[in-house]
């Protein structure tokens, strides 16, 4: 069912982090995919101040259910001290892909 997944929004500070953390969270099964879109430039404030920084975007597909062991997990593997974890729920999505999804996040 749709609402049982998720896309988790995280940014990176570079390439390789996207790419070593994308490959541990399916490696250990917490998500079935992760994309990872370079050249992302974000406005942000941060310690009182207004930045802007390159970075890449990862755009993460798991069930729900495993949320709170992913978002463990990318806090333990990534670089910053506060790190974009933004659950979207999945609407509606094509049957098949979604039971793929899930089988390959258990």
């Amino acid at each position: 069912m749709p609402e049982n997944h998720v896309v988790i929004l995280c940014t990176v500070p570079d390439r390789e982090s996207g790419e070593r953390i994308g490959r541990i969270l399916v490696e250990e099964r917490l998500a079935a995919c992760v994309n990872l879109t370079l050249g992302v430039l974000s406005v942000y404030r941060w310690q009182g101040a207004v930045r802007q920084e390159a970075e890449c975007q990862l755009f993460i597909k798991t069930t729900a259910a495993r949320y709170d062991a992913l978002a463990a997990r990318l806090r333990a593997l990534h670089p910053y001290d506060v790190p974009e974890i933004l659950a979207l729920p999945v609407l509606r999505g094509d049957p098949a892909y979604l039971d793929w999804l899930t089988e390959n996040s258990r």
